[in-house]
């Protein structure tokens, strides 16, 4: 029978440690099970831009997987990056958009002889990325593949967007496109827009950004702070040369930016969901607008059934999730992390201050009593640390083959503090026993790296790696590792990992998770 668990909760919001102890009583092979708290966060405070990662708060970070498994939910991709055309959250969203704004276009339509403009954006306004972006792209653009598809008009119509544009126009409003898109690639854009049945765009009223070669110059009607405009320069001033010198008052602005949107000379700014990717921009000097602005506050569920509610807004951005990660690990855009100082080495450090403590008091204990202590430690991310493949290399994208060559090739570093906390454990009597996730071809290259780079405990008998053609979960796999550990007659005093599935499943009077928002494995 499992004996019952007493768990202490380390709350401090500071050091996201989750820890269960159970009676020091434990009798080799017994089955301590946990009854909750070893779970993700599901409530996110994030900044836009990046900021919240200055936290020494590593949970409170949305996990870079499950933002992705969210937004994939959202739109209806059922996992090949490919948005579903007929049904998903974000068609629903969409439609509710379409159906407010028409029927307020259609009342407030203009009269006879009367000029009412209507400005839109393209990417994700008129014409739908998420294939590109998500399949083709997997969340890291690319400008030179950006620009295949913009002259091969492969994108398909924003859901709804073409029957609010088509019937805005048969009621006399003016139609004009202002999008961050380049002079080069206006003709290929008013094609995509006609070809997918849209009917109110023109050469003369589709505004695109200059290249500064040739003949497309910056226009005189726009005159930025610096030699670089931004985007919002761009789009506010274009849409005050609409209205002021073309005599066009623009009654509705859409876009699925803010910065779309910000800059004002525009009654109403209608913002369309996309959690897709963030482009941010400075508004205009002395111009204010705290509506426009993305939220900061967020509940998502880590297996992506969040994105089932049709709420876009209400997903983290992908963008500012990994600026927020990468803030997080000091790392300053290189996919790089700071080894000095980082809210990650902070977090960290406190964490393995008092595990070090702990474990040296419980491996002497266990060694007094002959109880066999032992100390559970997973590979990735809690001896070996993978940020600059995972971010520098990979980009967020994980590629087995890639992961094998540093694997095969010992390229890991230690994760910063965790060879003194394991080998401190060493020299007060515990067993040090790897439970890892990497194959059984990945054995003997994880064990010379763990060497290499200082751990002196770890040895091939006591270090368990996943069997071939295993089909069972990761909590299966490896609370069974430890079921098997405990039938050696060990008592796993700590189990340390940096996923929830790495403490899951009993067998172990003691659990920490470390930090690490870069990938998720329920």
């Amino acid at each position: 029978m499992p004996i019952s668990v007493r768990r202490a909760s380390v709350a401090a919001t500071l050091t996201a440690l989750v820890l269960t102890t159970a009676p020091a009583a434990h009798a080799a092979g017994d089955h301590a099970t946990h009854r909750g708290g070893l779970t993700p966060r599901t409530h996110f405070r994030m900044l836009p831009d990046g900021s919240s990662g200055a936290r020494s708060d590593g949970e409170g970070i949305p996990n870079v997987d499950s933002v992705k498994a969210t937004i994939a939910r959202y739109y209806g991709d059922r996992g090949n990056g490919i948005a579903n055309k007929r049904h998903s959250p974000y068609i629903t969203q969409m439609s509710r958009i379409e159906k407010k704004w028409l029927t307020w276009l259609k009342a407030h339509k203009p009269k006879a002889g009367q000029k009412k403009a209507l400005v839109f954006d393209t990417d994700d306004t008129t014409l739908m990325t998420y294939d590109m972006e998500v399949h083709a792209m997997h969340f890291n653009f690319d400008t030179v593949l950006q620009n295949t598809y913009v002259q091969e008009q492969r994108f398909p119509a924003t859901p709804g967007m073409v029957r609010l544009v088509n019937h805005a126009q048969r009621w006399g409003y003016t139609i004009f496109g202002v999008t961050g898109r380049n002079d080069d690639q206006k003709a290929a854009t008013l094609a995509n827009l006609a070809k997918v049945g849209y009917r109110g765009f023109t050469a003369d009223r589709f505004f695109t950004k200059w290249t500064g070669t040739g003949s497309s110059q910056q226009p005189s009607y726009i005159q930025c702070a610096t030699s670089k405009c931004s985007t919002v320069e761009f789009k506010a001033l274009t849409r005050r040369h609409i209205q002021n010198d073309l005599g066009y008052p623009v009654v509705a602005n859409f876009g699925d930016q803010w910065s779309d949107l910000q800059g004002g000379y525009a009654r109403r700014y209608v913002k369309l969901p996309n959690p897709t990717y963030y482009l941010p921009s400075t508004n205009l000097p002395g111009v204010v607008q705290p509506k426009l602005a993305p939220r900061n506050r967020f509940t998502m569920k880590p297996g992506g059934a969040s994105g089932a509610k049709p709420d876009g807004e209400g997903i983290p951005n992908i963008d500012s999730v990994k600026a927020t990660v990468k803030a997080y690990y000091g790392d300053t855009g290189t996919g790089t992390a700071n080894t000095s100082a980082s809210p990650y080495l902070t977090q960290l450090q406190r964490i393995e201050k008092r595990e070090t403590a702990y474990l040296q008091r419980a491996c002497a204990v266990g060694v007094r009593r002959h109880t066999k202590p032992a100390l559970v430690l997973d590979t990735d991310d809690t001896t070996l640390w993978t940020y600059d493949l995972e971010v520098g290399l990979m980009k967020f994208v994980f590629d087995p083959a890639l992961q094998d060559q540093w694997v095969q090739g010992q390229k890991f570093a230690a994760v910063p503090g965790m060879v003194s906390l394991a080998n401190a454990a060493q020299q007060a009597g515990c067993t040090v026993i790897g439970i890892t996730g990497r194959s059984a071809s990945q054995k003997a290259a994880s064990l010379a790296n763990l060497a290499k780079v200082g751990y002196t405990g770890f040895t091939a008998a006591n270090y368990y790696t996943k069997p071939a053609g295993f089909k069972g979960s990761t909590v299966a796999y490896k609370s069974s590792r430890r079921h098997h550990v405990q039938r050696q007659g060990y008592t796993i005093v700590d189990n340390i990992g940096d996923q929830f599935s790495d403490l899951k499943g009993g067998f172990s009077k003691r659990t920490v998770k470390l930090p690490n928002p870069t990938y998720y494995l329920p």
